[in-house]
């Protein structure tokens, strides 16, 4: 029985872990965001937290402004390397961790609605727990979503499906 539960808890890690990497590996960076990067040995070209603003631009020691928005944590993380390397390190070891997301909103016919922060895996049936659940008045088949970035557009949604940081989730009124 315990070489059972070994096996299962370790495909559960091993499960999370690549999945974790392929959230990361898509994930765009965004106003909002969070970041951490971190150059092996190197304190004075580490940074502990970095707000991403909506301009997406930051100050970066030797390089000076650099734009993040819309950019994979490993598209960043390699620009960083091309430019520190050779005229500032020989092999620069960079590492960008997200490790804040910018919120999802939950709006409508929700107990408490407003913001709240996004955390991997979250699904809208999550989010709207997260707001207290729905009101009485709620028509819980009319569930929407404003997706980050979009102009002005929203769709109809399950609960069951996945939220992204910055979506906008509605739920729209009962008539009955």
């Amino acid at each position: 029985m315990s070489k059972i539960l070994t096996v299962l808890l370790f495909t559960f890690i091993l499960f999370s872990e690549v999945s974790a990497k392929a959230f990361e590996d898509t994930y765009k960076i965004g106003a909002g965001d969070k970041l951490q990067i971190s150059v092996y040995g190197e304190d004075d070209l580490s940074i502990d937290e970095l707000y991403i603003s909506n301009g997406g631009r930051f100050e970066y020691p030797y390089l000076g402004q650099l734009h993040a928005l819309n950019k994979t944590p490993e598209q960043l993380r390699k620009e960083i390397v091309k430019g520190l390397k050779g005229d500032y390190l020989i092999d620069p070891k960079v590492r960008v961790s997200v490790i804040g997301f910018r919120s999802i909103y939950v709006n409508g016919e929700v107990k408490k609605p407003g913001g709240y922060e996004y955390q991997p895996g979250l699904t809208v049936d999550k989010a709207i727990a997260l707001a207290g659940g729905f009101t009485d008045r709620a028509a819980r088949s009319k569930v929407y979503i404003a997706q980050s970035g979009s102009e002005d557009s929203k769709s109809r949604v399950k609960l069951s499906n996945k939220v992204m940081p910055g979506d906008i989730i509605i739920i729209d009124q009962s008539f009955f």
